[in-house]
């Protein structure tokens, strides 16, 4: 199912990137336009992924991106270099997303077509499509807690420390929620996944 990626707390994310990033920010800090441009564009996917999953109104998710990289414009010269710089971005989409769900009164959909993970063959394809749609059904059911610190682990590869920063909470918090949110996905996945051959 889903890799856990706790161990290994750079996952996929070298070094010399952190470096280049922090390079980004304080061009930013000094009002460098193109410096933004370029860090936008390198944060654009990730956080529109984060913030899908976590606030599961698609005509939401760009409002908020945007929002939060305008806060990375403004406060670019207040990072103090006590994490990561994606640390401190993501934990700046966290909270303008908690913000924006306030303002939610709208009942959810969800939408099994924007999960499509296709393999080969057509019975493979089908199953594929079945199982990504029971697992993000399965995650679609959670608190935004639980489905922030599934989307954290395994899409962005953050350990649990990067994700307590993120989110404001202690590392045990984190762990807390990690093991909610797994016995949470066990008890429905199968349930969801009885049809499948």
């Amino acid at each position: 199912m889903l890799q856990d990626r706790t161990t290994n707390p750079g996952a996929g994310r070298p070094a010399d990137a952190d470096q280049g990033e922090l390079a980004l920010l304080h061009r930013i800090a000094a009002g460098d336009r193109a410096a933004f441009e370029a860090l936008y564009r390198c944060y654009f996917p990730r956080l529109r992924r984060f913030l899908e999953r976590m606030l599961r109104r698609p005509h939401t998710v760009e409002e908020v991106l945007n929002d939060a990289m305008l806060v990375v414009w403004r406060k670019a010269a207040s990072f103090n270099a006590q994490s990561k710089v994606s640390t401190w971005i993501f934990a700046i989409a966290y909270r303008r997303a908690l913000k924006s769900m306030q303002r939610f009164d709208d009942p959810l959909e969800f939408d099994e077509e924007q999960v499509v993970c296709p393999r080969p063959g057509p019975d493979g394809a089908l199953m594929q499509r079945e199982l990504a749609a029971a697992l993000e059904q399965a995650i679609a059911g959670m608190s935004a807690e639980h489905r922030a610190v599934v989307e954290l682990t395994y899409y962005q590869g953050c350990a649990y420390r990067e994700i307590a920063q993120i989110l404001g909470c202690p590392v045990d918090t984190v762990k807390t929620r990690m093991f909610h949110a797994r016995r949470r996905l066990r008890r429905l996945l199968p349930e969801s996944m009885e049809d499948l051959p």
